[in-house]
């Protein structure tokens, strides 16, 4: 069976349904793009490690494992997601040290969040993201005004279908806040360890500054 290799868009969350959360992964020589349900703690593990300028106070479990690998000198080559069975994404951590090559079961969030950490590739069956990949067909991303714009909107609605997830009334969480006040929160939430509101955070400070 092929591989296809797979690079993350995001995590997507919602406001009404709390503890829903997709990882987002695309498809890196097409359109596809591979929803996974993960829970918050997972989102968190994730979105800290994309974050790479958010420092937690204390390690998370990952960066522990990330150090426990450095120190005994082992490397996480590449992660597969290699089964799908009743929505449920299984994965294989390839590991190697001294040249010895491990292959060893894990938890596709837990598995993402190590190769994160270890800038190792993401990969997955072809047969796999035939049956759970979101295909945006090209002639609807054609007709579309603003491409980037209304394909993020597209895929947004296919992602709240996918979870279940009614559509946030709210535009933007943080609008009200002032930039002043948005930094006391990001600070805050890393006190807290709520990496994944930080990111969002993040990501709003950062809109403000442009």
């Amino acid at each position: 069976m092929s591989l296809v290799r797979l690079t993350i868009k995001g995590i997507s969350y919602s406001h009404t349904q709390n503890g829903a959360y997709a990882l987002i992964l695309n498809e890196v020589d097409g359109e596809r793009k591979l929803p996974i349900v993960i829970g918050a703690f997972e989102a968190q593990a994730i979105a800290i490690a994309i974050e790479k300028d958010l420092t937690p106070p204390r390690p998370l479990t990952h960066d522990l494992f990330k150090t426990f690998c450095d120190r005994y000198q082992i490397v996480v080559k590449q992660v597969i997601i290699h089964k799908l069975v009743d929505g449920v994404f299984f994965s294989s951590i390839i590991c190697e040290r001294d040249g010895v090559e491990e292959i060893i079961d894990g938890r596709t969030s837990d598995a993402i969040s190590l190769a994160l950490r270890f800038d190792a590739p993401i990969f997955t069956y072809k047969n796999i993201l035939d049956k759970a990949g979101i295909y945006l067909q090209e002639q609807e991303i054609a007709d579309q005004t603003d491409e980037d714009e209304d394909d993020d909107e597209t895929l947004n609605e296919a992602i709240d279908e996918f979870l279940n997830i009614v559509p946030d009334e709210k535009d933007n969480e943080f609008s009200k806040f002032t930039l002043q006040e948005l930094n006391d929160m990001l600070e805050m939430a890393i006190l807290n360890e709520d990496y994944e509101k930080a990111a969002r955070l993040r990501d709003e400070i950062s809109k403000r500054n442009l």
